[in-house]
């Protein structure tokens, strides 16, 4: 074994077998990883529960808790949904290797594990998942309202003002688990536009949440609304002379949106927004794009 360099960071294997967990212990420690172990799933979720491990390593087929179920249980606890986690089984079929995949995996080595190519895979997915967790970080400090969900539908990551805003709401963790998931799945399976919305029932403060994007990896960013403070368009409408539709052709405006993003953000042509568009700019007394938008930013930083 040729190890390059020393890498540093907590590793949770989960394995029954003696022999593979010796020999990745012994060549993860020489590389400066802090190795912990378990010996099937349910053991690993506890370990990883009080100590969050930078990337966990799974065996497939374990008794009481295989690993592919592991790895589902483990995208649904908070700490451990960034975890990048990687695959180790003597399986070799696409089945099974899609299979683990779409539990969440990053990776998939077959055994017997070749230590230097399981370490350089491991740093690789670290790096990444370093990556994703900044970027996250930054929109935490952002104040937005800001959240994901998995194929499931299931909330696998939010800012903090989304987590106060379903707080203010009294949203229960019952409703959020199941009844959110089956709001948002039917409503996605129409698929909305960006930045259309979907009013949440069954709540007794209005919520609404917008759709923004879908990842390569089938997660979903929405953003969730307030439904008791007034919306962009309304504020904006009440603030000047306008009429609803221009109130939200200004909105998106003042958003940066281009007349072809907005005509597939209001299901209207590029055309008959410019239409609108022309209305703003008179009654505003502006003769530009810039000049409105400005005017809009002044409206929404002051309310």
């Amino acid at each position: 074994m040729n190890i390059a360099t020393k890498d540093s960071g907590i590793v949770l294997i989960a394995d029954d077998s003696p022999e593979t967990l010796g020999m990745l212990n012994e060549a993860l420690e020489q590389s400066g990883y802090m190795v912990l172990v378990a010996l099937e799933g349910r053991q690993a979720l506890t370990i990883a529960e009080k100590i969050t491990p930078d990337i966990i390593l799974l065996d497939a087929i374990m008794p009481k808790l295989d690993g592919f179920e592991t790895c589902r249980k483990l995208q649904t606890i908070p700490q451990l949904a960034e975890v990048p986690v990687i695959f180790m089984t003597g399986l070799n079929d696409t089945e099974s290797i899609v299979r683990a995949l779409d539990c969440g995996a990053v990776d998939y080595l077959q055994k017997p594990i070749n230590p230097d190519e399981l370490i350089a895979r491991m740093r690789v997915h670290r790096h990444n998942a370093s990556k994703a967790t900044s970027a996250r970080s930054a929109l935490d400090s952002t104040g937005q309202h800001l959240f994901t969900i998995n194929v499931e539908g299931r909330i696998v990551w939010a800012t903090p003002q989304t987590i106060a805003l379903f707080n203010i709401a009294r949203v229960s963790d019952t409703w959020k688990d199941q009844e959110l998931p089956s709001q948002l799945l039917q409503w996605l399976n129409h698929q909305p536009r960006p930045n259309q919305s979907i009013e949440l029932s069954g709540l007794e403060h209005p919520l609404q949440v917008r759709y923004l994007e879908r990842s390569d990896h089938g997660e979903v960013l929405l953003k969730l609304l307030d439904g008791a403070v007034p919306s962009g368009p309304e504020r904006l409408r009440k603030a000047l002379p306008l009429t609803g539709r221009e109130s939200e052709v200004l909105y998106w405006i003042g958003n940066g949106k281009t007349n072809r993003e907005i005509a597939l953000i209001l299901d209207n042509s590029p055309r008959t927004i410019n239409k609108h568009l022309e209305q703003v700019f008179r009654k505003l007394e502006v003769s530009n794009r810039t000049s409105a938008a400005a005017i809009a930013l002044k409206i929404m930083a002051t309310e």
